[in-house]
């Protein structure tokens, strides 16, 4: 589709300030009917700009505007993995912040027919603790959870990374944990890219040796797990690792990369989604999703192309300063009323980073509305002294 261009802004390109013509957005279509693939957006938090909480130190969030956000995601036909990396869980959110985001997000789910919520079980409250304790760790957070009556994504744990001696101690406290639960999982194993911390995850630095560790353990405990989400940026291991798992378990694609072609498959299979680029780029997943539930196979790829060179440039190194990306996009598209991030986070990325993303949003045709995308960036720009 031809889009005519209707502002001109000034962007920092390289030393200098240039012309950058922003054209009309797409016009995307909520979905008719549910997708033929299973569809989680990890969603961020919105910060409490007015707070007089520390910000590095304390979370203060603005539970209206979140809770919004999640409404937003749901209307489009996505399901909510809640308390994830992508709210900043372990990054700035802690685990007394992410229960009350966990509580607040499941009652507000029962009101809406139909939709799903997955919350994040981990250990961030503990460290420097042994088995036992993350165990203990685990089984606190996947109670708390089960309670509140919302399904579990069992989270990779920083503290068992450290304290775990091989890939024994791994099988130990997930054959443990499991055994307990009252309902299928999701397991997720988050690569160091997004958390150096979980280098080595399952007792093996090498990726692959660790995907032998990790599929013995989902063999071994398959009545209790959904599916996994691996998110380590490699298509060719995510599609080895999805042939081999057992019969009924889904993959939930996690690399926020390659996840169009991911997601579509072959005929030898595909890839469900629990993303957190899906936060960023609802509109145009949603009716990407709803061509591919109609087999329409180029509508589908028209749509998600241009996102990807934008999910690629918001996930760029170091990744684990993503989630400034995610909120950068929610509030050009007024989604917040403010650029500011728990743990004052909004400060991880650069004004050309953030310049490079408005023209791929404006790409992709997602700023939803340019005039209000313009003189946000326009602020952004200012405060930075490029204006």
């Amino acid at each position: 589709m031809k889009r005519d261009t209707i502002l001109t802004i000034k962007l920092p390109q390289g030393n200098r300030l240039e012309d950058y013509t922003v054209r009309e957005p797409k016009r995307f279509s909520k979905p008719a009917k549910p997708f033929t693939r299973k569809a989680l957006a990890a969603a961020h938090v919105v910060a409490d700009p007015l707070s007089t909480k520390e910000p590095w130190l304390e979370a203060a969030i603005d539970w209206d505007s979140t809770i919004a956000y999640r409404r937003h995601l749901w209307s489009w036909g996505f399901g909510v993995a809640e308390a994830m990396d992508t709210a900043q869980r372990g990054m700035g959110l802690d685990w007394a912040s992410s229960l009350l985001l966990i509580e607040k997000s499941v009652n507000e789910a029962k009101g809406i027919p139909g939709v799903e919520i997955w919350s994040g079980a981990g250990t961030d409250h503990v460290s420097n603790t042994n088995l036992s304790g993350v165990i203990a760790a685990y089984e606190e957070q996947c109670t708390a959870i089960e309670k509140l009556g919302g399904r579990i994504i069992l989270m990779a744990s920083r503290a068992l990374a450290a304290c775990a001696k091989s890939p024994d101690d791994y099988a130990k406290v997930y054959d443990r944990i499991l055994s307990q639960v009252k309902e299928p999982v999701i397991i997720h194993w988050l690569g160091e890219m997004f958390d150096p911390a979980l280098e080595g995850y399952w007792g093996k630095k090498e990726h692959r040796a660790a995907m032998e560790v990790c599929l013995s353990i989902l063999k071994k405990n398959s009545s209790k797990v959904d599916g996994i989400k691996i998110s380590l940026l490699d298509k060719d291991k995510e599609i080895a690792m999805r042939r081999r798992l057992p019969k009924g378990m889904r993959m939930y694609t996690g690399d926020d990369f390659n996840f169009a072609e991911l997601i579509e498959g072959n005929a030898q299979g595909y890839s469900d989604a629990l993303l957190g680029i899906f936060d960023a780029i609802a509109p145009a997943a949603s009716q990407a999703l709803s061509f591919l539930a109609e087999n329409e196979k180029a509508g589908y790829h028209e749509v998600l192309a241009p996102t990807v060179p934008l999910s690629r440039h918001i996930f760029c190194a170091p990744t684990r300063f993503y989630k400034t990306g995610v909120v950068f996009m929610a509030w050009l598209n007024g989604h917040q009323d403010h650029f500011v991030m728990v743990g004052g986070q909004q400060s991880a990325r650069h004004v050309h980073h953030f310049s490079e993303l408005f023209r791929l949003a404006d790409a992709a045709g997602l700023l939803a509305d340019p005039p209000l995308a313009c003189a946000r960036m326009k602020q952004l720009l200012t405060i930075n002294g490029c204006s």
